[in-house]
C-alpha cells in the first residue's frame, strides 16, 4: 500500500531502526521554542505530551496570542494534567559556541529525550527536525496555532523563557530586560549602545557585536568560524 503523502506545511521523519521498543505507546510529544530572535537570554524548549483519553484543558493557544497572566494560569494546568513533560533552557554561552540554530535543535532533542518513554512521535514546530532522534517526528509549519501540544509546549518555554528574563532584570536593569525580554527594541538597542553587552548578550549575533569593545568584537567574529 502507498504511504499518504503528509498534509501541506508538514515534514515527516520516520522513527530510527530499533526505536519501537524504546518508545512509548504512540502518544505524541509537541514541542516549541522561545527565544530564538533575542539579542540576550538563554533560548527555552519545551515538550508536552498529553493523554488522549483524559479531559481536554480550554484555552490553549500559541503562546503569542496570550497574555501573561493567561499563559501562566495554563502552565500551572499543563504541568498537572500533562502525561509528561519536560522544558530545556541552552545559555547564552552555548548559543554563541554552536549558533542559535544548532542551540534551538539540541535543546529539542533533550526535550524530546526526556519524554520519549512515553511517546512514539515528536510534533515539532517549525520546517526543522533534529538530528538522532529516538522517535519519529514531524515538523509542522504554524503548528503552534494548529496542535494543542505544541500550543502547551510554546506556553511552557513562553512562560519559562520569560521568568528567566525578568530574573535577569533584576541583576542587569539597565537594559529593561523585563519588558522587551531580550527582543532587539529601540530601547534595548540604546541601552546596548549606551552600556555595551552584558554577560548574558549573545556575542554571534550582529547588534550586539556591533555594540561590544572593538577588541571583543574582533574575537567574536574570528571565533564564529573556528
Amino acid at each position: 500500500m502507498r504511504q499518504r503523502p503528509p498534509p501541506p506545511g508538514v515534514r515527516v521523519r520516520t522513527a530510527p531502526a530499533g526505536a519501537s521498543s524504546a518508545t512509548g505507546p504512540g502518544f505524541v510529544a509537541g514541542v516549541d521554542e522561545a527565544g530564538r530572535g533575542p539579542l540576550a537570554g538563554p533560548v527555552v524548549v519545551a515538550a508536552v505530551v498529553f493523554d488522549p483519553c483524559r479531559p481536554r484543558i480550554n484555552g490553549l493557544d500559541d503562546s503569542k496570542a496570550l497574555t501573561a497572566a493567561r499563559r501562566a494560569g495554563l502552565y500551572e494546568r499543563i504541568v498537572e494534567r500533562a502525561l509528561a513533560w519536560h522544558v530545556a533552557v541552552i545559555g547564552v554561552e552555548e548559543i554563541d559556541r554552536i549558533n542559535i540554530y544548532h542551540a534551538t535543535m539540541l535543546g529539542m532533542r533533550q526535550v524530546i529525550e526526556a519524554v520519549a518513554h512515553v511517546a512514539g512521535t515528536a510534533r515539532i514546530d517549525g520546517n526543522a527536525i533534529p538530528a538522532d532522534l529516538p522517535c519519529a517526528a514531524e515538523a509542522w509549519v504554524g503548528g503552534d496555532a494548529r496542535d494543542r501540544s505544541i500550543m502547551a509546549a510554546s506556553i511552557l518555554a513562553k512562560v519559562t523563557r520569560d521568568r528567566a528574563m525578568i530574573a535577569l532584570h533584576a541583576e542587569y536593569p539597565r537594559y529593561g530586560f523585563g519588558g522587551h525580554k531580550g527582543y532587539g527594541t529601540p530601547a534595548h538597542l540604546a541601552a546596548l549602545r549606551a552600556h555595551g553587552p552584558c554577560p548574558q548578550h549573545r556575542r554571534s549575533f550582529a547588534p550586539v557585536r556591533d555594540a561590544a569593545p572593538t577588541g571583543l568584537s574582533s574575537l567574536v567574529r574570528a571565533g564564529a568560524g573556528t
